[in-house]
């Protein structure tokens, strides 16, 4: 039997590193889903203005007591510029199965926010925010209690796919990735940050990492992620066969097969082929990269038909109850008796 899923917001700091202005610690806006008492009421959840939303978030109980026992945790990351919310399909399904879910909204890199080019281009900083996540929800007093620190998972959307994968274990290479659009007269900066206005910024940071930073190439490996599951991951190419082979954890990979944007050959294949015992699923029918994003209103459909619109024959909602109930099965096989090493 389904619990109801709550749903609650939390304003999460990480006091070890400044927000990109530099004024204050990091924020981490972190929106939780989890199992609610069986009073709790369900609304659709709206993404936008709420008098003229442009998306749905799903169905959850704002606030409700969050139900008795220990629950697993999974870790959501949303895609470049976009939100948790987005994820919130995902997240209820979770909850309503017996999961913890924290989705948090990458610093610089989401649609509550202004865009900076750091949040856009420092990609693997976000893997940092999931495992604050992680500590701050865990620390939570009343949500915390809910939370089985022993069996933690992760899930996420296009660059949260990227996210999830530098989490358990994956190193990137700035250097070897820019070599690569190089020569092949490929623009790095079309296909990684079309959502940043200031490009000569991005540009600039660019080169400035290159010359004098070395972070992108640590592992952001957390080693309470017991297993991944990535949707439509991105930038396949920022990683070398050596950079993908330190991860020992299980790995699943969803991907439609219309997909434009991350091309699954280049991205979900990519990564299947170079992680050692990653699966594969690719969806077929036309199943495009934002038809992974929250269900899109009659406004939002209007208003942005890149994000809301799905190819013809594509049920988005069908769509998201296949994939959320991959992702349960897929969580519950390898959580079940998972304790971390």
């Amino acid at each position: 039997m389904q619990q109801k899923a709550g749903l609650r917001t939390f304003h999460f700091h990480d006091s070890s590193r400044p927000s990109w202005n530099g004024f204050g610690p990091r924020p981490l806006t972190t929106d939780v889903w989890y199992p609610a008492e069986g009073s709790a009421e369900e609304r659709e959840i709206p993404i936008g203005p709420p008098d003229a939303p442009l998306f749905t978030a799903g169905r959850a109980a704002r606030d409700a007591p969050p139900a008795e026992g220990k629950y697993p945790l999974i870790l959501l990351s949303h895609g470049s510029g976009g939100s948790a919310l987005q994820l919130g399909w995902l997240g209820s399904s979770l909850a309503r199965n017996g999961y913890v879910a924290a989705g948090v909204n990458h610093h610089g890199n989401n649609a509550l926010e202004p865009f900076t080019p750091e949040g856009f281009l420092l990609w693997w900083e976000r893997a940092l925010d999931l495992s604050v996540a992680l500590d701050s929800v865990s620390r939570e007093p009343e949500i915390g209690r809910l939370v089985d620190a022993s069996r933690v998972g992760a899930a996420g959307f296009s660059l949260g796919g990227f996210t999830v994968i530098s989490l358990a274990g994956g190193i990137v290479d700035l250097t070897a990735l820019r070599r690569l659009y190089r020569d092949n007269a490929r623009d790095l900066l079309r296909d990684v940050s079309q959502e940043v206005p200031d490009r000569p910024g991005l540009e600039a940071l660019i080169e400035e990492l290159l010359e004098k930073d070395e972070s992108h190439r640590k592992s952001y490996r957390d080693p309470r992620v017991a297993c991944v599951f990535a949707i439509a991951p991105a930038l396949a190419v920022a990683f070398t066969p050596a950079g993908l082979a330190p991860i020992r954890v299980p790995v699943k990979i969803v991907v439609g097969d219309g997909d434009t944007i991350t091309p699954p050959e280049l991205n979900a294949l990519r990564y299947a082929r170079l992680i050692e015992g990653a699966k594969v699923s690719v969806l077929d029918g036309h199943v495009a990269h934002y038809t992974f994003l929250g269900e899109a209103t009659k406004l939002g459909r209007e208003s942005h038909p890149v994000l809301g619109l799905d190819p013809a024959g594509v049920d988005r909602a069908l769509v998201h109850e296949r994939v959320a109930t991959m992702s349960v099965e897929y969580f519950s096989e390898q959580l079940r008796n998972y304790r971390p090493r």
